[in-house]
């Protein structure tokens, strides 16, 4: 039974540690070294102003056209300095056409879909400026956002910046939107305390720029475009930095079922990643990226799910097990749980029937985030995962 008690403790302290411990730690870590004096900006040159590529690949994008060229017509950054490419393989919809039409736009077009990666693969022989930015085409950017990523670019230590995704906020949030609006502050929050400990570990596929010469061919397979392309910049020795202030904003998914689709995607290019990465493990080698990489990703795709699974019968065992003195512990740990359950699974039912309850988002998405590992986990093991990105519908 000890030897119970300890596996059961083990794995509730990696789920905690996932989730908020290392957001906890981190926070820590930050105060000290400020305290220190050892979180010092990197200033450099402050003419730093390079010609950039506005990246975009794109797959149907007609509704979103006029609007995503007007958006990035308009960020704040000299007109003359700014390339706008646009790679639109195996789109059908009039997107090409429509696109050309723009004086300023350049469009590369192939009848064949390959996927995003194969036009991202494909679009960087196009691309002549030393920085590439990286952005989805039914997302709108912030005014100052190529301002604010070229900012980062001074310091010739950083490979790749990261911006935020944005959730348009809603007065009656659905519990996807509620949940991953919730879901994305947290995570920016990790990230900039991420970056100040030396690198973000992933960036957001909705906006994210590398230098050009730092590009690597990515194999044609891969689900986790953004996320291959940055961490292999970081273990070339360069870091991921973070800037909140150059964000993408887009609608959250119509709902959770829709939601879903689209984490069991994610999750499994984190499977897909964790293997194609496994090099980053090695904390001997990569240090302090190892360590971040491990904590901030590789816990919460492969073990810690598991564990949430394992700790739900030992949790029973024990209340009905162990000494009096101790078992009213265990036994309102597993209530706690089933009761967490039953608020996920409640918040499911009533989002099903267009009832909101507010109280219920952060369960939900958190039962729904981690079942898509599970389905993503058995999705990647089929091999049955498809490149090429099916939109979730946005509400």
């Amino acid at each position: 039974m000890k030897a119970l008690e300890i596996i059961f403790w083990i794995s509730l302290f990696i789920i905690f540690y996932s989730y908020l411990g290392y957001g906890i730690l981190l926070f820590l870590i930050i105060k000290i070294r400020r305290i220190l004096g050892l979180a010092k900006p990197y200033t450099g040159n402050e003419n730093y102003e390079p010609e950039v590529t506005l990246f975009v690949a794109a797959y149907n994008e007609k509704d979103y056209v006029d609007k995503k060229v007007k958006n990035s017509f308009s960020l704040n950054y000299p007109k003359e300095k700014v390339k706008h490419l646009w790679v639109t393989d195996g789109s059908d919809d009039g997107t090409p056409d429509l696109l050309r039409k723009y004086e300023g736009i350049e469009v590369h077009h192939l009848d064949e879909r390959g996927g995003k990666i194969g036009a991202m693969n494909r679009g960087m022989q196009f691309v002549k400026t030393p920085i590439v930015i990286f952005s989805d085409g039914n997302t709108n950017l912030g005014e100052d956002s190529i301002r604010e990523i070229v900012n980062l670019f001074k310091n010739p230590k950083v490979g790749c910046v990261s911006g935020e995704k944005r959730i348009y906020s809603k007065d009656a949030d659905a519990a996807a939107g509620a949940g991953e609006g919730l879901y994305w502050k947290y995570e920016s929050t990790l990230k900039k305390w991420d970056a100040e400990l030396y690198s973000v570990v992933g960036a957001a596929g909705e906006l994210f720029a590398i230098r050009t010469e730092l590009w690597q061919e990515v194999e044609k397979d891969t689900l986790l475009d953004d996320f291959i392309i940055s961490l292999r910049v970081a273990m070339g020795g360069h870091t991921i930095q973070y800037n909140p202030n150059a964000y993408a904003i887009e609608t959250a998914s119509a709902n959770v079922k829709e939601e879903l689709k689209r984490k069991i995607r994610i999750s499994a290019g984190g499977i897909q990643s964790v293997i194609r990465l496994s090099p980053l493990l090695n904390i001997f080698k990569y240090g302090t990226l190892s360590f971040q990489y491990i904590s901030h990703r590789v816990l919460r795709w492969t073990l810690t799910p598991l564990l949430l699974l394992l700790i739900i019968p030992l949790n029973l065992i024990l209340a009905i097990n162990v000494s009096f003195e101790i078992s009213n512990l265990y036994t309102l740990l597993f209530y706690g749980q089933i009761l967490f359950y039953i608020m996920a699974l409640t918040g499911w039912f009533l989002e099903n029937r267009k009832i909101k309850v507010k109280i219920l988002f952060i369960p939900y998405y958190f039962f729904i985030m981690n079942l898509s590992v599970f389905m993503g986990f058995r999705r990647y093991l089929k091999g049955n995962q498809s490149v090429k990105w099916e939109r979730a519908k946005r509400g």
